[in-house]
């Protein structure tokens, strides 16, 4: 097994879409701080865990749609991919101990249920956005209640993703990024409140509803792979905005140009 097949495996460089989750949700509960770089590392080990477990559970629908990819191409095998999974999700869920505690466990043990329920049951848009959802209170770990705002504007964007992405193959009809792009519209509308979080809102509104609208003039596959990709990749936008609604508008700033190296990465190693 090759380093790259590995990265390949887990989606590494999606992972720059997590810390700004538990950093959203910090900043809503006013606990940023050295808690919140240990569960942000945790999020992260999560979210690879999700990934690797997803290619084991999808490994037959890959080699017939995605051939490509490491488990159907034979670059790693099966078991090695499920241990990976086991492994990282065991290491997420203990990281998240060590930094927060007992109430860290009690977000971090459900989250990483959720995950491989998606993983191995009906992956549906609400089961996914409920993980991102349940990341964000995570960050706030000892005053979740206080973070239920951005909790819910990364549910909502989430699931518009999961719902293009369930179209990444046979592409779809343009009702579908239409709807998308509404909740879009939705999602970057809740971001705002400040002048900060307005302009990082519409940075993400833009950079995640243009390839949505192209995907209404054209819903082929390619397309809806674009819109998916731009979904993933913007999240700190998004991410950078509810951070900066919540009074931190430098981090939020910091968060949102996270997007830039994503995309840029994204090139090299497919997000989707």
């Amino acid at each position: 097994m090759r380093w790259r097949d590995l990265v390949e495996l887990v989606r590494a460089p999606a992972a720059l879409s997590v810390p700004g989750d538990i950093i959203a949700g910090a900043a809503a509960a006013r606990r940023l701080g050295p808690k919140t770089a240990g569960l942000a590392g945790a999020s992260v080990l999560l979210y690879w865990a999700g990934m690797a477990a997803n290619d084991w559970a999808d490994r037959e629908i890959d080699a017939k749609e995605r051939p490509e990819r490491p488990i159907p191409s034979g670059r790693i095998s099966p078991g090695a991919a499920l241990g990976i999974a086991a492994g990282l999700t065991t290491a997420g869920v203990v990281a998240a101990g060590l930094a927060g505690g007992r109430r860290a466990l009690s977000v971090a043990v459900p989250l990483a249920g959720a995950i491989w329920a998606y993983d191995l049951g009906p992956k549906t848009p609400a089961l996914m956005a409920t993980c991102r959802a349940l990341n964000v209170l995570l960050g706030a770990n000892e005053r979740p209640g206080k973070a239920v705002w951005p909790a819910a504007t990364m549910f909502a964007h989430t699931y518009t993703v999961t719902a293009l992405s369930q179209a990444e193959v046979d592409g779809a009809t343009p009702e579908l990024p239409t709807r998308t792009l509404a909740g879009t519209a939705v999602v970057a509308a809740a971001a705002g409140g400040t002048p900060g979080a307005g302009a990082l809102a519409g940075w993400y509104a833009i950079r995640y509803g243009r390839p949505q609208l192209d995907a209404v003039r054209n819903p082929d596959a390619a397309h809806i792979q674009r819109a998916v990709g731009a979904g993933i990749v913007n999240m700190p936008a998004l991410q950078g905005a509810l951070t900066a609604r919540a009074g931190a508008p430098r981090l939020g700033l910091a968060i949102a140009a996270v997007s830039e190296l994503a995309r840029r990465l994204a090139k090299k190693v497919s997000p989707t």
